[in-house]
């Protein structure tokens, strides 16, 4: 399945705390995929499905691989807006397009695409995305264009 064109992305608004930083105050590049991840994390809650259920139900994503682009650094106390659009679905992954804005001005300051595979938490074997999950998914704005 494929991201419908006019779906509105899931965004998740954060702070950058001091933890964030470096010494210059400026965010540390790979916290912006910790911020990306809880996006993803938030979006799944949003859709009424947690971690930790998802974990009892042998299920986990786990991030198969990343992109990453910046273009303009964060700073100690903004805050983030970060985006997590689904924008395909297959039978054991979601692929995500991900921005991290700045709430103040909106300037892009990175984004990036995420793939996650679905896999059994026992064996960390890959697993189908269950039925509940693609419906909730698609009924949040994916078509059926594709598979």
């Amino acid at each position: 399945m494929r991201a419908r064109i006019n779906a509105e992305p899931f965004v998740h608004r954060c702070r950058v705390y001091y933890e964030d930083t470096d010494a210059g105050g400026i965010v540390y590049y790979v916290n912006y995929l910790k911020f990306m991840e809880r996006a993803r994390t938030e979006r799944l809650r949003d859709l009424g499905f947690d971690q930790s259920q998802l974990v009892g139900e042998d299920l986990l994503f786990v991030v198969h691989s990343c992109e990453a682009r910046y273009h303009a650094p964060a700073r100690l106390d903004d805050e983030l807006l970060v985006s997590a659009e689904v924008v395909e679905m297959k039978r054991a992954s979601l692929r995500f397009n991900q921005q991290v804005k700045r709430a103040a001005d909106g300037r892009l300051l990175c984004e990036g695409q995420v793939l996650v595979a679905c896999v059994r938490a026992e064996s960390l074997k890959p697993r189908v995305i269950p039925e509940a999950l693609r419906a909730a998914f698609a009924d949040s704005g994916l078509s059926p264009a594709g598979e």
